[in-house]
């Protein structure tokens, strides 16, 4: 979902059907401007797609002609997450902040326009808003209106910029993209990138905390074709003679490794190494610490550059 940028996403576009509003869009003027160029898609132009429709990641993008697109994305995670960003044909030359008010469509008679609030600009970046901010805009979307993003040209300091976002045809794509966030793992890759799994005393079994991480991690491995490797290492307490503890290291990790490969996950993609006793993290004098060191730790490895 990560979420570079975290939320960096490999995008096949697969458009949404809907059906069009015979209207046009109407702009509420700015006084102190001596012109205003209007970016937006009409009536025969305006779609919105699912970009991105994983259970790692959600994408929904709109283009607005000549201008660029704009894109709602949300990732796999604990907690639920929006940003939106504006990806302009041409970044911002200089720094500033765009007006956002929202603005009624003309089969809207009457509805006035108002005030959503301010976005930031910064110098050859694209325009983003996060959480709260990005759901207020397609609630907007939702209502039938057309959030819309008002700035200083920095070419023309008389002009104003104004970016709307059509309304038309998005219901459909959004409920497909709720639908998409409903279905998003509860864990990010972060989350279980580095796994620490334990047996419950004087038992070869996992503890029950431990059972829950393991099977996390393989339905996060179902769904991420880019994870390079899983490497399982496994280590034991001192007890006993080092030969067999090394023997039951490597027994528990391919323990894991069959584990993961009966749920579908490819061999070649995990190794496992077997420690034995080496490597402790605590004593060996008590049954505490001895626990401590009777483990399994799992590692994700993404390709080269990726940052969590």
């Amino acid at each position: 979902m990560a979420l570079t940028d975290s939320f960096a996403f490999k995008r096949k576009l697969v458009p949404i059907v809907a059906v069009s509003v015979a209207a046009a869009l109407s702009y509420a003027p700015i006084a102190s401007a001596n012109a205003i160029r209007h970016y937006s898609a009409n009536l025969d132009n305006s779609m919105w797609y699912l970009a991105e429709n994983s259970r790692l990641e959600c994408g929904l993008e709109h283009t607005i002609p000549r201008y660029g697109k704009v894109e709602f994305s949300s990732e796999a995670g604990k907690k639920l997450n929006l940003r939106m960003q504006i990806d302009m044909h041409q970044l911002p030359d200089d720094y500033g902040v765009a007006k956002i008010e929202s603005v009624a469509p003309r089969w809207q008679p009457g509805q006035a326009t108002y005030e959503l609030g301010e976005m930031p600009l910064y110098k050859q970046f694209d325009g983003e808003l996060q959480k709260q901010m990005a759901w207020q805009l397609l609630s907007e979307l939702e209502k039938g209106r057309y959030p819309t993003f008002y700035y200083q040209d920095w070419y023309q300091p008389k002009d104003t910029v104004a970016v709307a976002l059509s309304s038309v045809n998005f219901r459909s794509a959004y409920d497909a993209f709720r639908g998409c966030i409903n279905a998003l793992l509860p864990f990010s890759f972060k989350d279980i990138a580095y796994t620490v799994l334990n047996h419950e005393n004087d038992s070869e079994k996992l503890t029950n905390a431990s059972q829950s991480k393991l099977e996390q991690i393989s339905q996060y491995l179902a769904v991420d074709d880019e994870l390079e490797l899983v490497l399982v290492n496994a280590y034991t307490d001192a007890l006993g003679a080092r030969g067999p503890n090394q023997e039951l290291s490597e027994q528990r990790a391919q323990e894991i490794k069959d584990f993961f490969v009966e749920r579908g996950i490819e061999e070649n993609r995990i190794e496992t190494v077997g420690h034995g006793e080496d490597r402790p993290v605590a004593g060996n004098a008590n049954e505490l610490d001895r626990a401590k060191n009777r483990r399994v730790v799992v590692r994700l490895s993404k390709p080269s550059g990726f940052q969590l």
